[in-house]
């Protein structure tokens, strides 16, 4: 199972229990027809935009501490292709949110850390061969990468969203709103899965990656793109947009389509260090941390 947010890495990740209540805000919305048709479905699990950063995490419950004494250092390994996730330096070094993120841990756990590069094929084999001890990578959390490993607890989702050109006079992104005009979607995706059970009166135009139906709504072919939130985050936020759009509604959270979010990775049946990673990731929460490397790396936030 590969990591967020392509569909091909990450597959469909169930309830990740209440920490997530304060995200699932469910509000519907009313799709009027004008031929006098049965209304779509009103889009599951939608979320109003934040303008922090998202909580994954019981504000109300404080994990307790576990021994810790033992642990000497964590080894992490993660990959340097995915950025903001992981990303090289002009130095050679390795980068981004996830790095960060566990670079935090250690710290909150006090104890020595170190980040091992490794290609994605090759991070689970390392880490049952003991090459390592976690893996921050953006690992999805599903019914196939838990038969290979244990999890901490999601630190991320990947929810859908919609994008518009930002001097649209659509004012929403509703079924109604979008009945009969066009929107983009990478064919074969979740996101295509979920247009078609909840906008079935749009015109769904397919591409075969985000780059090329992002690049419809750039050049005004379509009138919407839906896709992962988390990579129109990052490309809204760039110079490849070139401020030509804005995110429109949404979050879209439903587990059925875009799964459970993702986790730390560590080696099967090694829960001391399990519950130290979640005991440290709901402390960074706690204090303020998890939020301020959220808001680094996704200005322009996928929630």
């Amino acid at each position: 199972m590969r990591r967020l947010p392509q569909p091909r890495r990450t597959g469909l990740l169930a309830s990740i229990g209440a920490a997530l209540a304060a995200l699932f805000l469910t509000f519907c919305f009313a799709a009027v027809a004008a031929d006098g048709a049965p209304p779509a479905p009103a889009p599951p699990a939608s979320t109003p935009p934040a303008t922090n950063a998202p909580s994954f995490w019981d504000p109300n419950r404080t994990p307790e501490k576990p021994d810790v004494s033992g642990l000497r250092q964590i080894r992490f390994l993660t990959e340097d292709d995915y950025p903001p996730f992981n990303f090289l330096l002009s130095d050679g070094q390795v980068a981004g949110f996830n790095v960060d993120l566990a670079k935090a841990i250690c710290v909150e756990l006090d104890t020595a850390c170190t980040i091992q590069r490794r290609r994605w094929d090759l991070l689970i084999p390392s880490l049952n061969d003991n090459s390592g001890d976690a893996i921050i990578a953006s690992l999805a959390i599903n019914d196939e990468t838990r038969k290979q490993v244990d999890f901490s607890g999601p630190y991320m989702l990947t929810p859908g969203r919609f994008a518009m050109q930002a001097d649209t006079t659509l004012t929403s992104a509703s079924p109604g709103t979008l009945a009969d005009r066009p929107i983009a979607v990478v064919a074969g995706s979740r996101h295509e899965a979920f247009l078609q059970a909840f906008y079935p009166r749009s015109t769904l135009v397919t591409f075969e990656t985000p780059a090329l139906a992002r690049n419809a709504l750039k050049n005004g072919r379509v009138q919407a793109v839906f896709g992962d939130a988390i990579a129109l985050s990052y490309w809204l936020n760039g110079a490849e947009a070139a401020g030509c759009c804005v995110f429109r509604d949404g979050p879209f959270t439903d587990p059925k389509y875009f799964g459970e979010g993702v986790g730390i990775a560590v080696k099967k049946g090694n829960a001391p260090l399990r519950r130290a990673l979640d005991y440290a990731l709901s402390r960074l929460a706690q204090r303020g941390v998890f939020a301020e490397l959220y808001l680094k790396y996704f200005p322009v936030g996928p929630f």
